[in-house]
């Protein structure tokens, strides 16, 4: 891609603070980086490596406490740090543009989407109402919106999570600026939205010609869509390089760990996982900062400040990698064949659970919404089943149904010989002792006025199990377990990183000693060394224990490695089922095949064909479509799939008229 000879944006040895009660934290140091206009730049690392604190720096959003302390900000050759405040404003108004992670908590609940959306023009430009609302119809059908002049009078929760990432993408592009910065923009969006986002942000950087500035700890995210990649840690930029050379032969040992513990790289039945933490950025630190954690480190990199060296590929490292790191497709190291002769531990025949929709005036009801229609499968002792698909198909539903969180419209949840569909709840009460829930958000999942030692005891006493001193020495069982220190009984949720959340999340879920436990998204939004940790935790104590998962997730990589068999779920319906190996590697229906393009792969020379991209939203469960439900976005559809077709086919089942014709490999 041509770029201009003087950067958009340079930062010259930047460096944040943040000042808290304990002391302060010295978030970046020295960080140095450029963006050319035009030019996508990734900033890739673990939560705490300074990738976000990099670019709310920029944009003056530093969160209370939070300083720029030195080095200059430059963009298009002025430094925003001198720069008078009425000039400041502007820039950043009018020439930056930023989509935050979490769309929902940035946009204003109690306003219409379209005043939300033109609310920068009418603060920095002065448009009138009127104007103000029909730019902001326009940019909304830009970014791909559907119904954009009905979309303007709709409040924030009444849009899916696709559809609120385009509303702030809109409120980002709506000034026309010349840089955007995207701060996980993707992160909670299952594949197939995540791809329509990603190729969004791709066209409109063509349009607008503008530089975009791609924050992610998604490093399949970076390769398909950036131009040039910094990898941060710790505060430090250790590793710069086109993205083409940065995969093809990464030189710091952190990048390399960061691709070892991908799931695609997955050896021996088993993710590589970086060892330790992050350092405590709040004291002060010698030599290579990932040195504590680096199997190659030596007594020097203890002791000395390595800098970044090299023309273009420039990196940080003592002793940098010399051969390329291979990332290759893993086999699945599935345990299938094992337990099949076993009967099951969980069967689902025929679930449906329906909805009343509220309706409008006196209105009670605007009809039902099929969340979940005829769903059968079942789980045996040891074995992992995952359930994929997209945003509103139905598997967190299926997920509560089984978990007993909720009652069944129809059908039967057979548990160890007891239908739980039929129960009331105090009945369903006590099945909680063999069907457990894990949940994707664990700090949301516990009560923050409560700490850990009380949040484990809990489920003891409210089943009342044991005395006092049993449910003391079964939590501390609980945390060995897990691989926590006893101390951490006595601090609260908000002291804990996200992976040792989902630890203390997963010792809950055992507590009761379950047979059977439902993972609903646990590693969704985890960095790939924390969810590597996370995942293999959960893999040694379903050995241990004989556990069955449920595994629910949008990420078919993740539930390739975890899964012995998968279902996936369109709108309701499972339109494939089989062993994991043979839906990942021989899908036979077209919406799997559409989930498998969607998903991004760490090869930068991988582009997804056009014709398997998904077409459209996902049609509303209040009426969905008669037949097959995939239809309306399918491209093989025909006349006769208006008839719906059965789930059949031996131990690889599709409910297709016209299944893919793709020779499995061996498991």
């Amino acid at each position: 891609m041509e770029a201009s000879s003087e950067p958009l944006l340079r930062l010259r040895d930047l460096s944040t603070d943040i000042a808290l009660r304990r002391g302060t934290v010295h978030a970046l140091d020295h960080v140095n980086l450029e963006v050319n206009q035009g030019e996508t730049l990734g900033i890739v690392g673990e939560s705490g490596s300074g990738k976000t604190m990099t670019v709310l720096s920029v944009m003056g959003l530093l969160p209370t406490g939070g300083s720029v302390v030195g080095g200059e900000i430059l963009f298009d050759g002025r430094d925003l740090r001198t720069m008078p405040a009425p000039e400041l404003r502007r820039v950043r108004g009018v020439e930056m543009g930023m989509v935050f992670q979490d769309p929902l908590t940035s946009l204003n609940p109690t306003m219409r989407i379209g005043a939300q959306v033109a609310e920068p023009l009418r603060v920095h430009q002065g448009v009138s109402k009127a104007e103000a609302r029909e730019r902001a119809v326009e940019i909304l059908r830009r970014v791909g919106m559907p119904r954009p002049d009905k979309i303007v009078d709709d409040y924030p929760h009444q849009l899916s999570g696709g559809m609120r990432q385009r509303v702030v993408i809109a409120m980002a592009l709506i000034r026309s600026p010349r840089l955007l910065i995207a701060d996980e923009p993707t992160t909670a969006l299952d594949v197939t939205t995540q791809r329509q986002i990603l190729e969004l942000i791709d066209d409109l950087r063509e349009e607008f010609r503008m530089a975009v500035i791609l924050v992610t700890h998604d490093l399949g995210v970076i390769a398909g869509r950036a131009d040039r990649v910094a990898v941060m840690y710790a505060g430090r930029v250790v590793e710069t390089a086109t993205t083409t050379e940065l995969f093809r032969a990464p030189r710091h040992r952190y990048t390399e760990a960061l691709m070892r513990a991908l799931p695609e790289s997955a050896a021996d039945g088993r993710l590589y996982s970086i060892p330790g933490l992050p350092p405590d950025l709040s004291r002060p630190l010698t030599g290579c900062r990932f040195a504590p954690r680096c199997r190659f480190a030596t007594d020097e990199c203890r002791t000395t400040d390595v800098a970044l060296t090299g023309d273009g590929h420039k990196f940080a490292c003592l002793h940098p990698v010399a051969e390329p790191v291979p990332i290759t497709v893993s086999t699945g190291h599935h345990r299938a064949a094992a337990t099949s002769a076993a009967d099951p531990i969980l069967t689902v025949r025929d679930l449906v659970k329906e909805y009343d929709a509220g309706g409008a005036g006196l209105r009670r009801t605007a009809g039902r919404v099929s969340a979940v229609a005829g769903v059968s499968f079942d789980v045996k002792p040891g074995e992992t089943l995952g359930i994929v698909g997209e945003s509103g198909c139905g598997k967190s539903t299926v997920g509560r149904l089984v978990a007993g969180l909720e009652p069944a419209t129809g059908g039967q949840i057979i548990v160890d010989g007891t239908d739980i569909a039929t129960l009331d709840r105090r009945a369903r009460h006590h099945m909680h002792r063999k069907v457990q829930l894990m949940f994707q958000d664990s700090y949301a999942a516990m009560n923050p006025r409560m700490r850990i030692d009380s949040i484990l005891t809990e489920p003891l006493e409210i089943q009342q199990v044991g005395d006092a001193a049993a449910r003391r020495a079964r939590v501390s069982e609980l945390l060995d377990q897990v691989g926590l220190p006893r101390r951490a009984l006595e601090r609260y949720p908000h002291e804990f990183s996200g992976g040792q959340l989902q630890r203390i999340g997963l010792a809950r879920s055992l507590a009761l000693r379950p047979r059977l436990i439902v993972a609903d998204e646990p590693v969704s939004a985890l960095d790939v060394s924390v969810q590597a940790q996370v995942l293999n935790l959960m893999r040694d104590l379903q050995g241990e224990l004989g556990l069955s998962y449920v595994f629910i997730s949008h990420d078919l990589s993740v539930v390739d490695y975890m899964a012995d068999r998968i279902g996936v779920m369109y709108l309701g319906k499972l339109v494939e089922m089989g062993p994991a190996h043979q839906v990942v590697r021989a899908p036979r229906h077209p919406y799997t095949q559409a989930l498998l393009d969607a998903v991004p792969s760490p090869d930068p020379g991988r582009t997804p064909s056009p014709d398997t991209t998904i077409r459209g939203e996902l049609p509303s469960a209040l009426n969905p479509p008669t037949g097959c439900r995939f239809r309306t976005r399918c491209p093989l559809a025909q006349d006769v799939c208006a008839t719906e077709p059965v789930l059949e086919g031996g131990p690889h089942q599709v409910a297709c008229h016209f299944p893919l014709r793709q020779e499995a490999p061996a498991a």
